[in-house]
């Protein structure tokens, strides 16, 4: 259970279906997976807010939410 909870996102991303997983808190990274499981980039997030600069042309506007953690604490 966390702040804000915790979800999944599938995306189109160059072509591909990926999974985004928003960042949990402050300065964490969000997490921009792949379909055979593997972390392509952290697309947003940490200190900065930008991520770890590696996939900087990723837009959450083709995302669609898969699933939320509904729990209240």
């Amino acid at each position: 259970m966390g702040n804000p909870p915790r979800s999944i996102y599938r995306c189109t991303y160059r072509g591909a279906t990926v999974f985004y997983l928003p960042p949990q808190c402050c300065d964490q990274f969000s997490s921009l997976i792949s379909s055979d499981c593997e972390l392509i980039c952290s697309p947003d997030g940490g200190f900065a807010g930008g991520g770890d600069g590696r996939c900087t042309d990723f837009t959450r506007a083709s995302c669609t939410l898969l699933w939320q953690d509904d729990r209240t604490r």
